[in-house]
């Protein structure tokens, strides 16, 4: 088939897909049209305020830049989101008699159909007409915006397709579920910069615009801007850098491609040597208690470290915990309590304990019998989550004090945070018995439809009751910071806090035992409906 050809029947392709998976359910309709609406919001905005930065000295730096961040997300999205679109798959098309360089033609073009490359139009729309002035200007501008946009599309394919094999693989996945940490540590870095230039201004950016400016699909954005400074030999230099990385990109795609079509994958591959692949002993077991509590301990450390679930959700805390206290102080307006932030993040593992087995918890139930099974069954899970969240907990609050110089603050705010873990650890040993919920092993959602209500119940109200338990430590700390002779007695709250946390512990395993030996059948039933 020609390339003119086939590049209306892949348009179709994609359309179709749209279409069909709208007809699916109304609420699939209803969320796509709220999707597009806001997107749409969103971009009419952004357009907005290009437009009226016109004449703004750092309209330059403030188009550019903004150029250059769309292209990084448009590279690492199908990292992320792989599943995103069906149509980012070349590997369906394999046992089609195609050509790479037809196929490329007709995959850019039905990549430019979507909410993604409509949105992106509208603000390098924006960011020509901030810095265009003049007719010759506006001309190139709107080659601009079509070399930025066929650039960002083209290199989004070429990611993807280069990264086919991993992504559709269970490492791939896994990489996908980690995308929360990416937005959770850049929300932090563009929060961190936004304040910084809130004080200092767009200047120190100019410099930095300067080279970003040769860095295509931004160079395209930086020809406008020379062209209404009448520096034509630049502008057709940086125009002529876009068009040789949109070459670039899409014979990177093309060979992508050629090398997907031609060779084959490891499912049509024999395994050579069995033996090889076999799996050895890590030695884990032999640095953990003997019994069920050892065995307990191993599991949940084995689930942290393969389930891709469970290990997003402790890399996620692990990040953010340390990213809020640390960034805050960095920035001169934190406080040594924030440490605590990071005991807090990584209490909440506790919760939902069951759910976190899903349906392999069946196993987990068939041995356990007697309230004393339901203990150490919670004991091993708790005793795992403290063995990373107490030197962990530990380290923040060693380094929120160094950064802060406040080291006399530093045995009251550990006594605080272990309060607070073992106050979490013993209200979460409830709440996994008396709310448990499942949570679905595809997509990114951490919680079955019909369910969220459990979650809500279980997650906020067992922080709030976690708070309510560390009352006594924190009305102790106030006590003795307000205390006219109390500052040489703050000391004391770290073992107070050490042995309030490990008693508020016991305490909740204990109540927690028995309810998990009752509520066996509906915690399963709870727990196997993703």
């Amino acid at each position: 088939m020609s390339a003119v050809g086939l590049t209306p029947v892949v348009v179709r392709l994609k359309l179709s897909l749209l279409r069909n998976g709208l007809r699916q359910s109304a609420g699939r309709r209803a969320a796509y049209v709220t999707s597009v609406v806001v997107v749409l919001l969103i971009a009419a905005l952004q357009l907005l305020g290009l437009i009226a930065l016109r004449g703004n000295a750092h309209a330059a730096t403030v188009a550019v830049l903004l150029v250059e961040v769309l292209a990084l997300g448009w590279a690492v999205m199908p990292l992320f989101f792989p599943s995103g679109d069906e149509t980012l798959d070349p590997t369906r098309l394999v046992m089609l008699p195609l050509r790479p360089q037809p196929l490329v033609r007709a995959l850019l073009a039905a990549s430019l159909v979507g909410i993604g490359p409509l949105f992106t139009l509208c603000l390098f729309t924006g960011a020509v007409v901030s810095v265009a002035h003049g007719a010759a200007a506006y001309g190139v501008g709107v080659l601009a915006v079509v070399l930025a946009l066929l650039v960002c599309v083209a290199l989004a394919r070429a990611v993807a397709a280069a990264n086919i094999r991993l992504l559709t693989s269970r490492k791939g996945r896994d990489l996908a579920v980690l995308s929360g940490l990416v937005i959770a540590v850049g929300a932090q870095l563009v929060n961190f910069g936004a304040q910084r230039l809130g004080s200092a201004g767009l200047s120190p950016l100019d410099p930095v615009e300067n080279v970003l400016r040769w860095v295509p699909p931004a160079s395209s954005i930086g020809a406008v801007d020379s062209v209404s400074r009448g520096a034509y030999g630049l502008a057709v230099a940086q125009l002529a850098l876009s068009a040789a990385a949109l070459a670039g990109l899409l014979a990177l795609w093309s060979r992508s491609l050629t090398t997907l079509m031609t060779s084959p994958d490891e499912s049509t591959l024999q395994t050579a040597a069995p033996s090889a692949r076999e799996r050895t002993s890590t030695g884990l077991s032999r640095l953990l208690p003997a019994g069920r509590t050892g065995t307990v301990m191993e599991r949940s450390l084995r689930y942290i470290w393969r389930d891709p679930k469970t290990k997003a959700a402790w890399v996620t805390s692990l990040a953010i915990g340390l990213i809020v206290p640390v960034f805050n102080a960095l920035q001169g307006t934190g406080s040594i309590y924030f440490a605590c932030f990071a005991a807090g993040m990584l209490g909440i593992q506790m919760y939902n304990q069951f759910g976190q087995d899903t349906s392999a918890f069946w196993m987990v139930a068939m041995t356990i019998s007697s309230r004393r099974d339901a203990y150490a069954e919670l004991r091993g899970r708790a005793l795992a989550l403290l063995l990373i969240t107490l030197p962990y907990a530990t380290l923040v609050t060693v380094v929120t004090t160094a950064l802060l110089g406040a080291w006399p603050k530093l045995p009251e705010v550990l006594g605080l945070s272990f309060a607070l873990l073992g106050a979490m650890l013993a209200t979460g040993a409830w709440s996994s018995a008396r709310f448990p919920y499942s949570i679905p092993q595809e997509g990114y959602k951490n919680v079955v439809p019909g369910q969220a209500g459990l979650a809500w119940i279980s997650v906020f109200g067992g922080m709030i009751a976690a708070a309510l338990l560390t009352a006594p430590v924190i009305a102790a700390a106030i006590w003795l910071n307000v205390s006219s002779d109390g500052d040489g007695w703050t000391w004391l709250l770290l073992p107070g806090g050490v042995l309030y946390g490990a008693l508020i512990t016991l305490l909740g395993l204990r109540l927690a035992a028995p309810r998990t030996a009752g509520r066996l059948p509906e915690i399963l039933t709870a727990v196997s409906k993703g």
